[in-house]
Parts: C-alpha cells; structure tokens; sequence
C-alpha cells in the first residue's frame, strides 16, 4: 500500500514537470519552425525579385515565437533571425561573419525585435488573464445563480413549512378551546352537586366520607380554574387587536382593584411611578397587567412586609419599558428558560397556587403587540418582570 501511494504521490508531482518539459521543447520547435519558414519565404520573394522582405518577415517570425510559446523561445528565434540573416542576407553571403557597418543594423534590428517579442507576450499574458478573470467571473456568476435558486428552494419550503405549523397551531388552538369550553359545564355540575351534597347529606356521612367529597369539590374547583385558563390564553391567539392610546396608570388601579380580594388585610407597600401612554390593546394590556401584579402578590405572601414596585423607562424613542418589581420569594434564573411555559411552575402547588397558565397568556398578547417580555430574580431576593410595548401605531418591532 506504500509502494502504491508512493507511485501515486509521484505521478501527480510529477506530471506538472514533464507538462513544462513538453511545453517548453514545444516552444523551441515552434522557434526553429517560425524562423525557418520566415527564411524560405524570404529566399523564395528574393528569387521572384522582391526585395528587403527577409527584415519584416524574421520580426513576424519573433512574433509569433513569442506569442504562442515562452520567452526561452522567443530568444531563441531572436537568435537564429540574427544567423539566419546574416548567413543569407548580408554580405558576404553563406558566412557568420559581421561587418563593423551591420554592427547597428543587428544593435537596431535586436532592440527592435525585443520590443516586438515584449509586446506580443505582454499581449498574450494580459488577454490569457483577461480570458481566466472572464471565466472566473462566469463561474462566480453562475454559483451566485445556483446559491440565489437554492435559496429561493429553500425560502419557498420555508414558507410551506410555515404555513403548514401555522394551519397545525391554528387546529391546535380550535381544538383546545373547543376542548375547554366543553369541559366547562361538566366541571360546573361536579363542583355544583358536590357543594349540594355537602349540604344536603353531610349529616349522615362518615368524617372519611366528607373528606372525600371535599376532596372532590377541590380537585374541581382547581380543574375549573385551569380550564377557564386555558379558555383565556386560547382566546388571546384567536380574537383581533384592537389597539388604541391607553394610559398604563388607569389600567395598573384597575388590576389592584381585581387583585384586592388576595390581599386580605396584609401589610403591602406599593410604590408606582409615572406610567405612560401605550399603543395597546386595552383589554389585553389589562390580563397582562392582572397577572403580573397578582404573581407579585401572590409570591410575597411570605413577607411581613411586601413591597411591590411599579415603574417604566424608556430605551428609545419608539418603546416603553414596564416594570413589576417585588420582595417576595423570587426564583433560581436557571430555571428562567421555563417560566413562560405552559403548565410551568417553578414553585409546588402547595406553596403557592396556581395553574401555569398565566406568564405564558401574558407572554402571548405581549408577543402580539410585537414587545418582549423577560424576567430577572434570586431565591428569597424578589423578582422582577419587564415588558415593552410600542409608544405609538409607528412603531417598529
């Protein structure tokens, strides 16, 4: 295997240097033949009484030497015009011998010579890579032609694909929805004879009996909430926006008012500051913000004294920065990359209750009002969520 890898490795360096050994003998016959034709022609034009033909025609003959061969050869026909023209052409005929007055004949006739031979390989070499920058160029053209139409393959699958998830999404969500809104009554009629029950029959159940159908009534009551939920993040992705100019203030009292009812006499500091006029769909801005205050409220249920912080910034022209900051339990940021999961929660159910549902509604009309949402917390050190959304209907994503 060696011996043949050798043989191989030697073959391909070798082949460059007998390519070079052929051309350059190709170009000295080329040099012979040129010069020795020229001298025929001329002898055979002097025969017929043409004169003074042998001097343009060994010119012609460096010429083309020099235009199809390497310069080696180009020298080499320079040299054998000169003998030739000597031996043939100059007095005394049939011998190498030079006259002091042929010395600036020859000086003139080389000088000049050279001059052609320079001129033609400067010609051949400028259109040899006029003709390889010409190819390179088609060659460049046509891979920027198979890339644009493998592009356009590619955008034109993408655009299927796209379209195809989007259709998928679309059945998922009418599935969904169609699923939770069916699971209502039925979720409605378990929690409502179960409380039934409790009251008509508790007397003459068994303290085992009433536990069990507590159980029920809350493992219903929980399953009512997740379906209405699920009702109300399935919406969000189906009915229209209808964006105006609202004012975040109005709205963020609204959302306190709704999340009174968890406060419960608890000793809450709330700081907001200046909010700012949004383009925004109002009620949607309204879950967004119901949500987030309610987390913040839920989540501090452990202070003595929770503080819940309200504020905006503006990092450009175009958008608005809100910001819910609070004291409470907080979160590892690990796990930040699952907090606008469906069904993600990154505390147990018996801590803190809830569903899972809502940071991914709020994350949707966010995403819908082409803002981003995003979150910053430490265990036991609070957490706090932003979110921006455009200041005006001009605004860019």
């Amino acid at each position: 295997m060696s011996e043949l890898g050798v043989n191989v490795d030697g073959d391909a360096v070798g082949r460059p240097a007998l390519r070079s050994f052929v051309s350059s003998w190709a170009g000295y016959g080329i040099a012979v033949l040129s010069v020795a034709l020229a001298l025929l022609i001329a002898l055979g034009l002097e025969k017929l009484g043409v004169p003074d033909v042998a001097f343009p025609l060994m010119l012609l003959a460096i010429a083309l030497t020099a235009w199809f061969s390497i310069p080696r050869a180009a020298i080499v026909a320079l040299l054998l015009a000169c003998l030739g023209f000597n031996f043939f052409f100059t007095r005394p005929f049939g011998s190498l011998v030079v006259s002091a007055a042929d010395i600036p004949f020859y000086i003139a006739f080389t000088l000049l010579a050279s001059l052609v031979a320079w001129f033609s390989a400067t010609r051949r070499r400028i259109e040899e890579e006029l003709r390889s920058s010409r190819d390179l160029l088609r060659n460049e053209v046509a891979e920027r032609t198979l890339r644009e139409q493998e592009i356009r393959t590619l955008n034109d699958a993408l655009a299927e694909r796209s379209k195809a998830l989007q259709a998928t999404n679309q059945e998922l969500e009418a599935f969904a929805y169609s699923v939770s809104h069916d699971l209502r009554a039925p979720t409605r009629h378990i929690v409502g004879f179960t409380e039934l029950l409790l009251k008509g029959a508790g007397a003459v159940l068994s303290d085992r009996s009433r536990q069990h159908a507590a159980m029920i009534l809350e493992s219903a009551q929980r399953m009512g909430t997740l379906v209405d939920d699920l009702l109300e993040f399935s919406r969000i992705g189906r009915v229209d926006t209808r964006k105006t100019m609202v004012g975040v203030q109005q709205i963020v009292q609204e959302a306190m008012s709704e999340v009174a009812r968890q406060i419960d006499g608890r000793d809450i500091e709330w700081r907001i500051g200046p909010l700012p006029l949004v383009y925004a769909d109002r009620a949607m801005l309204r879950v967004v913000l119901v949500n987030l205050i309610s987390n913040a409220v839920k989540f501090t249920g452990t202070r003595a004294r929770a503080v819940i912080e309200i504020g905006s910034t503006e990092p450009d022209p175009e958008h608005v920065v809100i910001r819910i900051r609070d004291n409470g339990v907080g979160f590892d940021m690990k796990y930040v990359g699952k907090l606008f999961g469906v069904f993600q929660r990154l505390h147990a159910m018996e801590a803190f209750e809830g569903t899972g549902i809502g940071l991914a509604t709020v994350q949707r009309v966010v995403h819908r009002h082409g803002g981003r949402i995003w979150a910053e917390a430490a265990i036991e050190q609070g957490a706090t969520f932003y979110f921006s959304l455009p200041k005006s209907a001009g605004a860019t994503p």
